[in-house]
């Protein structure tokens, strides 16, 4: 499966400018199928629909800095979407999922539930409802799958597409693996927000500083803090592992190098 990477949601939230949301647009033999969305384009015509957190992130208002416009840009039509996988239900990673209203979208049992039928008190803020309000097609997975890679369990939902439930960051988080034409590529979403903490250099073998202030902001973020650490040790096994790149949803080094390999 050939894989483009995109950055569907940059945003600029106070020392931390130029953040990105880093998609996937998969040419799957059934169809497209996208790993996260960003922001949509309804969220760029009326930023309030992401409500308070809007003033922290700053997300840049460009409707063409849309999963929308990069399938669009690759000579597609949004109805060729078929799936939308997402690693979880935040703002920054499901505004997109109105622009692809046949699409089939496939989330975890715990974190539909987190939502739906509304979100607690606490959650508000990160789940937006203005985001849902089309009805999206859910697919919705229950437990924690089979068996699948470097003690981890797996619930494949399409040939070669895989939730790995990683919850922390929200209850029902999971990474995405994806069997490219080049190796096995992890979205690992907001599991690890410093791509540092796993790995010493970029995809180009550049060296990775550690980014302190993403490690922050991963930490504030977490719904359970006392997972983060299993997560950052399960992503550097597989990390390790030949023909395997993980790649957070936010650090933008790896996807400038992964965008430009054209993986």
């Amino acid at each position: 499966m050939i894989v483009h990477h995109v950055n569907a949601a940059p945003m600029n939230p106070p020392f931390l400018s130029g953040l990105v949301a880093h998609v996937l647009v998969v040419e799957h033999p059934q169809g497209l199928v996208l790993v996260d969305t960003g922001f949509g384009r309804s969220d760029h015509r009326d930023p309030s629909r992401l409500g308070s957190a809007r003033f922290l992130l700053r997300p840049e208002r460009d409707e063409a800095a849309t999963a929308a416009s990069a399938v669009e840009a690759l000579g597609h039509s949004t109805d060729d979407v078929t799936d939308v996988v997402l690693t979880h239900l935040d703002l920054d990673h499901v505004g997109g999922l109105a622009d692809f209203p046949g699409a089939r979208i496939h989330t975890t049992a715990d974190e539909h539930a987190a939502v739906f039928p509304r979100p607690g008190l606490r959650d508000r803020s990160r789940y937006r409802s203005a985001q849902f309000s089309h009805d999206p097609r859910w697919e919705i997975h229950a437990g924690p799958g089979d068996t699948w890679r470097e003690g981890l369990t797996g619930i494949e939902v399409l040939p070669g597409v895989t939730l790995v439930p990683m919850p922390g960051h929200t209850v029902g988080h999971a990474a995405v693996a994806v069997e490219s034409d080049r190796g096995l590529l992890v979205n690992a979403g907001d599991a690890v927000f410093d791509a540092s903490v796993y790995t010493a250099t970029s995809p180009s073998g550049r060296p990775l500083e550690p980014v302190r202030l993403l490690r922050v902001f991963e930490r504030v973020m977490a719904a359970d803090g006392r997972r983060i650490a299993g997560n950052h040790a399960a992503l550097r096994r597989l990390h390790a592992a030949d023909g395997v790149t993980v790649f957070p949803a936010h650090d933008r080094r790896m996807l400038a190098d992964l965008s430009s390999a054209a993986v």
